[in-house]
């Protein structure tokens, strides 16, 4: 259920000194949070670095369970997915339609949806193909020693800051913003949630046995989750479901908000633009500055892409799967860089990705998280005709 670049099942490695490096790399980023924007934001990133242990560790990605379906019509990954949304929204609906967590205010991610979401969530999907990840995905798979997706991710973020550049125009197109709560009650909009969760997985079933004979199990063996299997990782799948669900309740109560990944890529390319000498701050999207002028630890997002990316290298050095292939063909570097480009700008136009706009999009109960899937998932069958056609 992997994003499709490689795997991370190889055995442990034996140099614990790589090993412990990454882990005082982790305490001393940690560290640096706490000290620079305080106990909250070091908090959401150690929620990061659960999120990338559990990704590596889980084996899990969102592009990949798509592209196993799409090919080889193996839908336990937009099963899991299905799951991941029906438990979300069942712990988020009643919190968001009060509006409070632990006393505090929270809100949701209810956007409108219209041409900039349809047309950018499907340009993302096609990135999806081209990149060989997601949003979530090309952290973990950076983070995890992926070069090819290391280059996809400088793509992602040069196309975000590329979307923002362009974002008054997107934002000046009709949209429409429908919260289901709203629409159908409490539990009338979860139930609609819930039905469409339902009609997604029985689809994939229908589909599956008709290829297979079959219902796939959603994990190969039942080994129990012990700590020589939390080592090697190949996490159970219901495992990962909850710990991303775990982890997205985290953010909610530390940031107020849901998990989302993209922001932080245009925040990191225009703090770089404007280092070089750019002035960003008579772009509509950066008409509030102070993000610009202020460490990126004070950014939520940020600091839990950092957190992704630090928890995902610690896995993948225990497990022995860091392990950089830098023998990258220049067509292979130019399709990842097209990839990345189109992730970025589709997400920033389309009010996000597939954390931001479909996982917590869904989760908050608004309708532009389903068309944004439908969207991105036509996306990935055009991309990945296109792949087929060219021998990518």
């Amino acid at each position: 259920m992997s994003d499709a670049t490689s795997s991370y099942t190889s055995p442990p490695v034996k140099n614990y000194t790589w090993r412990l490096l990454s882990i005082v790399l982790t305490a001393l980023v940690l560290f640096s949070v706490y000290n620079t924007a305080g106990i909250n934001n070091a908090l959401l990133a150690m929620v990061g670095i659960l999120i990338g242990l559990t990704l590596v560790f889980g084996n899990f990605g969102f592009t990949g369970g798509w592209v196993a379906w799409i090919n080889r019509r193996d839908g336990r990954g937009l099963r899991a997915q299905m799951l991941i949304l029906a438990l979300a929204s069942a712990i988020f609906y009643p919190i968001l339609d009060s509006g409070t967590l632990f006393g505090s205010d929270v809100r949701g991610f209810v956007v409108p949806f219209g041409i900039a979401t349809i047309f950018g969530s499907f340009i993302f999907g096609i990135g999806m193909q081209f990149g060989g990840c997601c949003a979530s995905g090309a952290l973990s798979w950076a983070g995890a020693g992926s070069v090819r997706v290391s280059i996809t991710l400088v793509g992602f973020i040069i196309g975000g800051v590329w979307g923002a550049y362009d974002i008054e125009y997107w934002r000046s197109l009709p949209g429409i913003r429908v919260d289901l709560t709203n629409e159908f009650g409490l539990f009338g909009g979860l139930g609609v949630t819930l039905l469409i969760c339902a009609a997604v997985a029985l689809f994939t079933i229908v589909f599956e046995k008709r290829k297979h004979g079959k219902v796939l199990p959603l994990n190969e063996d039942n080994e129990k989750l012990g700590l020589k299997r939390i080592i090697i990782g190949n996490w159970p799948i219901l495992s990962v479901v909850v710990l991303l669900v775990f982890a997205n309740f985290l953010t909610l109560a530390l940031a107020g908000r849901p998990w989302g990944v993209t922001s932080a890529f245009v925040l990191w390319g225009s703090k770089t633009m404007t280092a070089a000498g750019a002035d960003l701050t008579t772009w509509n999207y950066w008409q509030n500055s102070a993000p610009l002028e202020r460490s990126v630890f004070f950014d939520v997002t940020s600091v839990m892409n950092i957190g992704i990316l630090l928890g995902s290298l610690v896995a993948a050095l225990t497990m022995g799967s860091f392990k950089p292939q830098w023998n990258i063909s220049l067509k292979m570097v130019l399709i990842s860089i097209i990839g990345g480009l189109m992730l970025g700008y589709g997400s920033r136009i389309a009010y996000g990705c597939n954390i931001g706009a479909f996982f917590s999009g869904i989760s908050s109960a608004s309708l532009s998280g389903w068309v944004w899937f439908v969207s991105a998932f036509a996306g990935n069958l055009v991309g990945n005709q296109i792949k087929k056609k060219l021998s990518i």
